[in-house]
């Protein structure tokens, strides 16, 4: 199934309130400038990674996505998966595009 915005919005609540904080904080510490809000990003990154073949495959599961400032501009994300048929846990590169 396809991911959606809830699931990598639950996926980064998952790493903990401090990564969810810091997604907050960098639609709210621009104002009154413009950047992507909590949702617009988690639906970006949604689409992502159903692009790269992962919100389909059953081999993979979204176990956390974690979520840092860098600097006062952008955040990074990456993505903690369990490849299921050998369960092993795995990181994607980390992605910065969120400025």
């Amino acid at each position: 199934m396809p991911f959606t915005r809830e699931a990598v919005r639950e996926s980064v609540e998952r790493a903990g309130d401090d990564h969810w904080r810091a997604l907050v904080a960098h639609h709210e510490d621009a104002y009154p400038a413009s950047r992507p809000t909590p949702g617009d990003v988690c639906r970006a990154e949604a689409d992502r990674l159903n692009s790269l073949g992962l919100g389909d495959s059953p081999d993979f599961e979204l176990l956390e996505s974690r979520v840092e400032r860098v600097g006062d501009t952008e955040v990074k994300l990456t993505h903690v998966f369990r490849y299921k048929p050998l369960n092993l846990t795995l990181q994607l590169e980390p992605f910065t595009n969120y400025s």
